[in-house]
C-alpha cells in the first residue's frame, strides 16, 4: 500500500473517546494546532458507560491515592459542564442528585459501614441511614433494606451527551479530524514523529497523546517495553424507560453490592434508567450474554422489585481500559515526544475535566500538575510494563 503524507500538527491524539477528546479540545484553547485520529469520534467506552461522578461511593481499600484526584476532578465538574454547555448549546444531562448505597442483609450492612468508616476517616461527607430513612428517599426500594450511606455530593452525567458535545467543541475549536484507524506509531530519531493510519496515510505531529482506551497497549510501533499496561475489562449495562405512569421512580443513583457483585440505577432526567454494571476479564470479548443480563436485573429487582415492571430498551457491552493499580497513566510516555492519557477504568467519566487540565497544561508549557504526578506511566517498572497480553 502506498503511503501519503499529510499535514503537520502540533498536536495529534489517538483516540476520540471522551478523554481523546477533552485532551485535543483543551490543547486546541491553548493555541495548539491539533488533530484527532479515530474512525468514529465519540464512540468508545462512554458508549456503554452509566455516567456516575461517584468520586465517594466509588473510594475502594487501596486506592486512597486516586481519591484525590477524582476528588479535584469532581471539583472542577461543574464549571467544566457549564462552559461546555454553553459553548455547544448541548445539553449534558448533568444533575446534582446525589447517590444512596444501600445494603440488603447484615454483610452488606458491615461492609458498608466499614466504607462509612473509610469514608470518615478520609475526610468525606457521607450520613448513615436507617433502612426505613433509605426507603423514605426511596419509596421504591425493597423492604429488606438494611440501612444505606446517603451522598449528596455525589452527582451524574449522561456520558453520550458529554462525547457529542465534546466533539461539537473540538469542531469550534478547529480540532481536525482523520476518520481512521492508527494502524501504527512512527519513530524517527528516537522520538514519536506522528502516525500512519490503515490506509496508509502519515500523519505528522510534534507530539502524541495516546489516548485509545482499552486499545492503547496495542498500538505498533510503540516500543515494547514502553506499551502502557492497559486491559480491557468487560461490562455489559441495560436501559430501561420509566413509563410517566411510574415517575418518579427513583430520585437518585442507587447503588449496593448483591451477592458479591456491584449493581447500580441511575435514573436520567429524559425517563431513561441505566442498570449496571458486570465487570468481566475477558479479553476483548464484547458479547452481550444472557446470563449477564439476568444477573443484573436479578441483582437490581432484589434492590428495587418494581423494576421487572419496566420496559427494557437496549443492552450493551463495552470494555473499560484497566490498569494495574486501577489508575490512570497520564503525562509522558518515556518516548520522547509521545504522551499517554489512558487507562481510567471506571472513572473515565468522572475524570474527564482534570485529565483536559492536565494534558493541556504538559502540551502547551511541558509541566505535569502536581495532582496528576502520582499517574505518571513511569510508576511501572519495565516488568509490568512488559506483561501485555498478545
Amino acid at each position: 500500500m502506498s503511503s501519503r503524507t499529510s499535514d503537520t500538527s502540533d498536536v495529534l491524539v489517538i483516540g476520540g473517546g471522551i478523554i481523546g477528546l477533552v485532551t485535543a479540545w483543551r490543547a486546541a484553547q491553548r493555541g495548539l494546532a491539533t488533530a484527532v485520529v479515530d474512525p468514529e469520534p465519540g464512540g468508545g467506552a462512554a458508549r456503554v458507560a452509566a455516567g456516575m461522578l461517584a468520586a465517594v461511593t466509588e473510594l475502594h481499600y487501596g486506592e486512597e491515592r486516586l481519591l484525590a484526584l477524582n476528588l479535584e476532578s469532581a471539583r472542577r465538574y461543574p464549571d467544566f459542564a457549564a462552559e461546555l454547555s454553553e459553548l455547544t448549546g448541548h445539553d449534558l444531562g448533568y444533575r446534582r442528585c446525589g447517590t444512596l448505597a444501600v445494603a440488603l442483609d447484615a454483610d452488606d450492612r458491615a461492609h458498608l459501614r466499614e466504607l462509612h468508616a473509610l469514608q470518615q476517616r478520609s475526610g468525606l461527607d457521607s450520613e448513615w441511614l436507617s433502612g426505613r430513612e433509605c426507603r423514605r428517599l426511596e419509596p421504591m426500594l425493597a423492604p429488606g433494606v438494611r440501612g444505606g450511606l446517603r451522598v449528596d455530593g455525589d452527582h451524574q452525567i449522561d456520558p453520550r451527551r458529554l462525547a457529542a458535545a465534546l466533539v461539537a467543541a473540538c469542531e469550534r475549536a478547529g480540532v481536525t479530524f482523520h476518520r481512521a484507524w492508527a494502524e501504527r506509531l512512527d519513530v524517527a530519531g528516537d522520538r514519536a514523529a506522528g502516525v500512519t493510519t490503515a490506509d496508509g496515510t502519515g500523519l505528522r505531529a510534534g507530539r502524541v497523546v495516546l489516548a485509545a482506551g482499552s486499545m492503547s497497549g496495542r498500538l505498533a510501533g510503540v516500543p515494547e517495553a514502553l506499551l502502557p499496561p492497559v486491559r480491557p475489562v468487560k461490562g455489559q449495562v441495560l436501559r430501561l424507560t420509566v413509563p410517566r405512569r411510574y415517575a418518579p421512580f427513583l430520585s437518585r443513583t442507587v447503588r449496593a453490592v448483591v451477592r458479591g457483585s456491584h449493581v447500580y440505577l441511575v435514573p436520567r432526567e429524559n425517563g431513561e434508567l441505566v442498570v449496571g454494571a458486570t465487570s468481566e476479564e475477558l479479553g476483548w470479548d464484547t458479547t452481550v450474554t444472557a446470563g449477564g443480563v439476568y444477573e443484573l436485573l436479578r441483582d437490581a429487582h432484589d434492590l428495587v422489585p418494581g423494576i421487572t415492571e419496566l420496559p427494557l430498551t437496549e443492552t450493551r457491552a463495552g470494555l473499560r481500559p484497566g490498569s494495574p493499580d486501577n489508575a490512570p497513566l497520564l503525562g509522558p510516555s518515556g518516548l520522547d515526544g509521545l504522551l499517554l492519557a489512558t487507562g481510567h477504568y471506571r472513572n473515565g467519566v468522572l475524570l474527564t475535566p482534570v485529565t483536559g487540565d492536565v494534558m493541556a497544561e504538559v502540551l502547551a508549557n511541558g509541566r505535569l500538575p502536581e495532582e496528576a504526578r502520582p499517574f505518571t506511566p513511569q510508576r511501572f517498572g519495565a516488568a509490568v510494563l512488559m506483561e501485555q497480553p498478545a
